[in-house]
């Protein structure tokens, strides 16, 4: 069934409208859930002002629009134009050509009205919005796809995108349903987890299909790798919450200390990468040689 069926009438491409943004502080409602702004409660920031740790919430939440803006367009549309163009190495057909460009219009949406959203919520607060690259990211990355799938890189770069694109996310899940959070904010998640969950479906397709057409070393490769390549895309990037933290008044000693403890592991990467792993299992990644163990080590699965 294609995923996109209804893409031309449905999209937030093509039916969506502009969300712009309205204060809702006076009814009490906050920038970002803090139930998802885990060093709010750390014992360096929990006595900070009231002011402090709204602007920290703002930034929380401009990290999140900005990352969105870097990670569709640098990674997810990048594998994206490679499937569209018929790149990959793979044979493909027009079908899913076709619906690599439906996701590559998606994505470029999702960053500008993720951009769009930030600097309303600049001008309506006066917090500034960093500027940040997250080019130490993108360069991460690149450097793991490298690395565990050298003269691969290509192929690791696709399973990257998968991987983005088939985990389950807290944040578009919860906070469109948090009635605590700014209405803008929660209308612009919802729109994105409707597309996402087109993209969801789009990629476990885009998988099967890629996986029966790799050669049988390359699999076995493949299969070893994707934990680690999983692991990696959910490892937090930990600048731009270190310079949120110094911008409300910590030291670079205490930011240190904040960033690690709060980000110094993947917490809940086995629930977050359960579609993922449902995912592997069922095209037989995880019968590939050597891969159950692989799994195992990264916590994905039981050993």
């Amino acid at each position: 069934m294609d995923p996109f069926a209804d893409w031309y009438d449905a999209a937030g491409v093509r039916a969506g409208i502009r969300r712009t943004f309205a204060d809702e502080r006076d009814q009490g409602r906050v920038f970002f859930p803090t139930s998802l702004v885990p060093y709010l409660e750390h014992d360096l920031v929990r006595e900070r002002a009231p002011h402090q740790r709204e602007t920290l919430t703002v930034r929380h939440l401009y990290q999140f629009l900005l990352a969105t803006t870097h990670l569709e367009t640098r990674v997810v549309n990048r594998g994206a134009e490679r499937i569209a163009n018929n790149r990959i190495g793979v044979p493909l057909d027009g079908q899913l050509r076709m619906d690599a460009f439906k996701v590559y219009c998606d994505e470029g949406y999702h960053s500008l009205y993720s951009l769009d959203l930030a600097r309303q919520v600049e001008a309506a607060t006066g917090i500034a919005v960093p500027d940040w690259d997250f080019g130490g990211f993108a360069d991460r990355l690149d450097a793991t796809a490298a690395a565990l799938l050298p003269g691969a890189e290509v192929l690791a770069q696709l399973l990257q995108v998968v991987v983005f694109e088939t985990l389950i996310t807290a944040v578009l899940n919860e906070l469109p349903a948090d009635p605590t959070v700014q209405t803008t904010v929660r209308d612009l998640a919802r729109d994105h987890a409707r597309d996402e969950g087109r993209h969801h479906r789009y990629f476990a397709g885009f998988f099967r299909h890629l996986w029966t057409h790799l050669d049988t070393p390359t699999r076995a490769r493949a299969a070893v790798a994707l934990p680690a390549l999983i692991e990696d895309c959910l490892r937090w990037d930990g600048g731009p919450v270190h310079r949120s933290l110094t911008l409300a008044g910590l030291t670079a000693a205490e930011a240190d200390v904040v960033v690690r403890d709060c980000y110094g592991g993947t917490p809940q990467m086995r629930q977050t990468a359960s579609a993922t792993v449902r995912l592997c299992r069922s095209t037989g990644v995880l019968d590939q040689p050597g891969a159950r163990e692989a799994f195992a080590a990264k916590g994905l699965i039981d050993d």
